[in-house]
């Protein structure tokens, strides 16, 4: 079984940087495609970014320039690099196993974007 433990959340100014990291336990991590969800309140969970094992990405057109994933197999680590922040990406961010059909969620990380 998979385990998910997500990091690196907090209150950002506007304009500001924040990287999230999701550490990933057992030896399946190399053969997953991962991804970053969040959900804002009031809010409909939605997917954010995705990488595969190749590490080809994939984004929501309302992050497209500004956020980053990446993945350090070695570490078992992904990671989501977030740039230009808007209070609109203000969310609980949720690291998943995948991104059709998640079936192992970490336990979620706030990120507050705010003046």
């Amino acid at each position: 079984q998979v385990r998910l433990v997500e990091s690196g959340g907090g209150l950002v100014q506007p304009g500001g940087s924040l990287r999230l990291s999701c550490l990933a336990s057992g030896n399946i991590f190399n053969f997953m495609t991962m991804a970053w969800f969040r959900q804002a309140p009031g809010k409909e969970r939605e997917l954010v970014a995705s990488i595969t094992r190749a590490r080809s990405t994939n984004y929501a057109d309302s992050v497209k320039g500004r956020f980053t994933m990446s993945r350090d197999n070695s570490k078992n680590t992904v990671y989501l690099q977030m740039d230009s922040l808007k209070p609109e990406d203000t969310a609980i961010y949720y690291c998943a196993n995948d991104p059709t059909n998640p079936g192992v969620w970490g336990q979620g990380t706030q990120v507050t974007v705010s003046s």
